[in-house]
């Protein structure tokens, strides 16, 4: 879950291991259990991002190489792509949610940690022959039939890797194009805490097959329009620093509206990279940046260096995510959702202090 990605789960999951044996043979043959003319369903989470998209897109190629034939991959919300996203390999795979199999022999989620995430799609986990989850979220609430939840992934697209190995699909251009798009947009181009050896040792085995990781770069990270580079300076002019927040760690926080967005000529998109240029103050250890996504609705998204668990404080606001990115969806205007934002870091740091 990459900036901006909101993960609302109404409680925090306890920790958890990644996924058993048992889970993983229990996935294989839900895969392998899809009948000749069976229809597959593919589901990634609201406003969906490179990790959500690759991996759905590259898991969707490789069931490809499999025969299934009647396959489809969806997002709840507006059917849009971010620009950054498009192109990628197996996009002819998308539909909009409306016209999504109603009833899917084998639904698959990816990157969503909770059944809200999933929108209008959520009846799909119902009226599907098996559920499979796919994900890396330790506030996974395992909604799925079948989950595989790898809290110690660096991205869904490791969990989706393993997956396919078990299936013997060998990895292929296009498939690992989708995968390493998946890789670098949730480690922050292997910058996170969570690049680990396995992260690159993956990487390796993705560019082997011939993919062009500064073309993929330059796409995913390094283009913007003009009208969006004049919309961050506008956003980051507003930027506060608390220094007291926190414990003392510090605060940073700015926010942005659809009037902002409006006014720049905008898709609301183009601020998921934003958190990346607030997050680098130094004087602040926790990050936010509070995105209007409707009349008093705004998708926040929290960054931490270390020293604050922000999925502490998005879980607490109904959201979840991991220790050092996380968010969660807030209401009432900017201002009463900073402030929630500072209740719950000093309660999640009296927590940790008992």
């Amino acid at each position: 879950m990459p900036d901006g990605a909101v993960e609302t789960s109404t409680e925090a999951a306890p920790a958890a291991a990644g996924p058993v044996e048992a889970e993983w043979a229990a996935a294989v043959a839900a895969v392998r259990a899809v009948p000749a003319d069976g229809r597959v369903l593919l589901i990634c989470h609201v406003n969906p991002d490179g990790d959500a998209l690759g991996s759905m897109l590259g898991f969707g190629l490789a069931l490809r190489r499999l025969g299934v034939g009647r396959l489809q991959a969806t997002f709840p919300g507006p059917f849009e792509v971010p620009e950054t996203l498009r192109g990628l390999p197996g996009e002819e795979l998308l539909v909009p949610a409306a016209e999504a199999y109603p009833d899917p022999d084998l639904v698959v989620c990816f990157d969503a940690a909770s059944e809200s995430r999933l929108g209008d799609l959520v009846d799909r986990l119902a009226t599907a022959g098996t559920a499979l989850v796919l994900d890396h979220h330790a506030s996974n609430t395992r909604f799925g039939g079948v989950n595989l939840v790898e809290p110690g992934a660096a991205a869904t697209s490791v969990v989706v890797d393993e997956l396919l190995t078990r299936l013997g699909v060998p990895l292929d251009a296009g498939i690992a194009e989708c995968l390493y798009v998946a890789l670098t947009t949730d480690t922050g181009s292997f910058r996170f805490e969570a690049t680990t050896p396995a992260v690159h040792r993956l990487a390796a085995r993705l560019l082997a097959t011939g993919i062009r990781p500064g073309d993929i770069s330059r796409r995913i990270f390094d283009t913007r329009p003009f009208g969006a580079v004049r919309l961050f300076g506008e956003v980051l002019g507003r930027a506060r620093l608390e220094p007291a927040a926190a414990g003392g760690r510090g605060l940073v926080w700015t926010y942005a509206t659809l009037d902002d967005l409006a006014r720049h000529g905008q898709r609301p998109y183009v601020l998921e990279a934003l958190i990346d240029s607030v997050r680098c103050t130094a004087e602040a250890d926790v990050s936010c940046v509070v995105k209007q996504i409707a009349p008093g609705e705004w998708a926040v998204s929290l960054r931490s260096k270390g020293a604050v668990d922000v999925s502490r404080v998005a879980v607490a606001l109904g959201g979840g995510g991991h220790r050092f990115a996380a968010g969660f969806t807030g209401r009432g205007d900017a201002e009463q959702v900073v402030d929630a934002i500072r209740d719950q870091l000093d309660a999640a740091l009296i927590d940790v202090r008992r």
